[in-house]
């Protein structure tokens, strides 16, 4: 049996533009539904949305027949969450509040076996060497482990260049929700303030030799982040989505304007 090919990690490798999609229902029929629309990759988040390791599982299964690549997002970046999840098979994750390159350091340790880091093994019970079936895992594990880690905050900012220098980290994702909180923002992701500092450490990134990546539902700031240098950008969220197009449908038909469902939130 083969090891499944992280396509994902070798897109971003080649600067090559993946577009995503924010999956937030916590269910494996929603994310099923999600990966025939062909989106590059999909975001399973286990930090907001309410997703727990079976969910989890069951999503990975879900989206597994199809093109679109699963980054699962876990709540925070402990030795044990990484380590679950990767036994669950999912190659490519998504660190939240990653604040430092000693952090940063520690997490790519966790998502290696020793003598290179501290992930425990116990392939014998993981999907992810299909129950020992994939000859040479252990070895050949972390060539198709990608490793994203979020930039959030002020702090973090302002040592993205030493983040996205160390060796085992893949790419570096920019959370503009957090980050506006951060910077006396709060709720406005899309002030101009914010936009230049993500800029910023986008290219910062790149100049790093890094993939740089963000999420934003606002189409123009999406495009403006690609064309600053950005590989993978989440262009949407499920949740936003369904609930716009709930409302836009029924304004439709009342002529009644309905609130609006704005691109911010808990990303």
């Amino acid at each position: 049996m083969q090891m499944p090919e992280n396509t994902f990690k070798q897109a971003i490798r080649k600067r090559q533009v993946q577009l995503g999609l924010w999956v937030g229902f916590a269910d494996a029929y929603v994310a099923e539904a999600l990966a025939t629309s062909d989106y590059d990759w999909l975001l399973i988040d286990g930090e907001h949305a309410p997703n727990d390791l079976r969910g989890v599982l069951a999503q990975l299964q879900a989206i597994a027949p199809y093109q679109s690549h699963p980054v699962v997002r876990p709540p925070e970046g402990t030795t044990v969450n990484i380590k679950q999840l990767l036994d669950l098979g999912a190659q490519t994750l998504l660190i939240p509040m990653v604040e430092t390159p000693e952090q940063a350091r520690q997490l790519v340790s966790a998502t290696r076996y020793p003598p290179n880091g501290v992930r425990g093994v116990g392939s014998a019970l993981a999907r992810s060497s299909r129950w020992n079936q994939i000859e040479g895992y252990l070895d050949k594990a972390q060539d198709d482990i990608c490793l994203l880690v979020q930039v959030e905050s002020a702090t973090a900012l302002s040592r993205v260049s030493e983040i996205a220098a160390v060796e085992g980290v893949d790419g570096v994702f920019f959370g503009p929700a957090d980050l506006s909180a951060s910077m006396d923002l709060l709720g406005q992701p899309g002030h101009p303030k914010v936009q230049e500092a993500i800029v910023q450490g986008i290219r910062c990134v790149v100049a790093a030799g890094k993939a740089a990546g963000v999420l934003s539902a606002d189409q123009t700031l999406a495009k403006k982040y690609l064309g600053t240098g950005a590989t993978f950008v989440a262009i949407g969220v499920d949740t936003t989505l369904l609930v716009r197009a709930a409302k836009d449908l029924l304004v439709h038909f009342r002529g009644t304007t309905a609130a609006p469902v704005g691109p911010s939130g808990a990303y």
